[in-house]
């Protein structure tokens, strides 16, 4: 569907900002503008630009060795304007506990973020 997108990728590392390998919560406003920038090749065949965030919201922690699955939607349109939400969610976790290797499946996926925002696309470079 042209109107959402969803991307999973594991938290490195290199991710983590802070003790205790906690990655900064600007991590998953770096995944929504990814989500945003195919929403928009998708509808508009243009990565557009984000004009703003509305609201952002934190509800869990996310740390290094995390996968988060970030997903949007556009939930309305102007001429060039479109109205997105996200929602990042953890969906595996590592298990040091048992081992260095070990991780679990989430079944019921953990909302670390969600947040709404505006991006646009100009007339002149809207394709579809």
């Amino acid at each position: 569907m042209a109107n959402k997108s969803i991307i999973r990728l594991r938290m490195s590392s290199q991710d983590a900002h802070y003790g205790g390998n906690l990655v900064d919560g600007a991590k998953m406003l770096q995944l929504f503008g990814d989500v945003a920038t195919e929403l928009l090749i998708k509808r508009d065949g243009d990565e557009g630009l984000f004009k703003a965030y509305d609201m952002v919201e934190f509800f869990a922690p996310v740390y290094a060795g995390e996968f988060i699955e970030a997903v949007g939607e556009i939930v309305s349109e102007g001429n060039s304007s479109r109205k997105m939400v996200f929602e990042a969610r953890k969906v595996i976790v590592p298990r040091p506990d048992i081992s260095d290797s070990a991780a679990d499946f989430l079944e019921e996926p953990i909302v670390v973020c969600r947040a709404s925002g505006t991006c646009v696309t100009p007339k002149s470079c809207q394709r579809k």
